[in-house]
Order: structure tokens, then C-alpha cells, then sequence
């Protein structure tokens, strides 16, 4: 300004109202961003008491603490995202069902299933973290194993090598 007074913006309240949302929109996402996974020791006390808390568990630690699975499958898996923002795989809902919960959300990925007939469990990976357990009876672990082997005989090159 030629006439010495200098000039401060003020803004208006409208656009403090605005700032301060998208303040308080990112305050969320950072406190949402930093769930953490609790330490490698903790998570494996977790296995060992069976408390296989969803998005707290690892591949490596229950692999620690209960060794490497007995059936192992990873696969291109879709989820059903329910209300809690947990996932079901689609292959463990009835074709044509939706699960009790379900709130219209998917999502797909990398799913690694780890079968463990000896203690019952079918847990689910998901960007190396739990995402489901199922615990299985005799009869529907042994009739998953079927399938999978049944699956894995139609195998091509491009879906994998078969196992023998």
C-alpha cells in the first residue's frame, strides 16, 4: 500500500468455521490412521490364551506360537465389510446369501487362509492382519480341506502351480 498502513487479511467467519472442519475432519483420520497392532510378545499371548482378536493378530505371530498351518490357501478373496467394519470372506457365506450384519460394503484382496484341523481353527489374513476366524468342527474342517484339494486339481499355470 503506497500509504504506509499495512494490510492484514481477517477472514470470515464462515471460512474459520471451514478451516476448523477440515481441522477437526483430520485430527479423525490421523487418531483413526495410528490403530496400532499391538507388540509381536503381546500378539503371541494373544494366541496362546486362544484370543484371536480380529485386526490385532498377525500371520507371524500365531506361525510362532502354533507353526506353520497344516492347509494353507491364499487367494484372490472378496469380504463382506459388516457394520463393525469387520470381514467375512464370500467362499465362507451360502452362494447367494449375505451374512446377518452386513451393511452393503466389499472389498477384495489377498486373502491367506490358514487351516488348523488340531485346534479347530480357520483364521483369515488380510494385509497380514486377522480379518476372520471361524471355528470349525471335525466334519466342516475336513470338508473344507476336500475342497480345497478338490479346487486345487483344475489349477492352471496362470492360477498357480497344482499341488500334487
Amino acid at each position: 500500500m503506497s500509504d504506509g498502513r499495512v494490510s492484514r487479511y481477517r477472514p470470515s467467519l464462515t471460512t474459520l468455521r471451514r478451516s476448523g472442519a477440515w481441522c477437526a475432519l483430520l485430527v479423525v483420520v490421523a487418531f483413526a490412521s495410528c490403530k496400532s497392532v499391538p507388540t509381536l510378545e503381546q500378539q503371541e499371548q494373544l494366541v496362546r490364551e486362544n484370543n484371536l482378536v480380529l485386526d490385532h493378530v498377525t500371520v507371524r505371530a500365531v506361525v510362532n506360537v502354533w507353526g506353520e498351518p497344516p492347509h494353507y490357501r491364499s487367494q484372490f478373496t472378496q469380504f463382506f465389510v459388516m457394520s463393525d467394519l469387520s470381514m467375512i470372506p464370500t467362499s465362507r457365506v451360502a452362494t447367494g446369501e449375505t451374512p446377518r450384519g452386513w451393511n452393503a460394503g466389499v472389498h477384495a484382496g489377498e486373502g491367506v487362509y490358514f487351516a488348523y484341523p488340531d485346534r479347530g481353527w480357520l483364521l483369515v489374513f488380510h494385509d497380514d492382519r486377522l480379518v476372520y476366524k471361524e471355528e470349525l468342527k471335525p466334519d466342516g474342517m475336513r470338508t473344507l480341506i476336500n475342497t480345497w484339494a478338490y479346487e486345487d486339481r483344475f489349477k492352471t499355470r496362470l492360477d498357480g502351480t497344482p499341488t500334487p
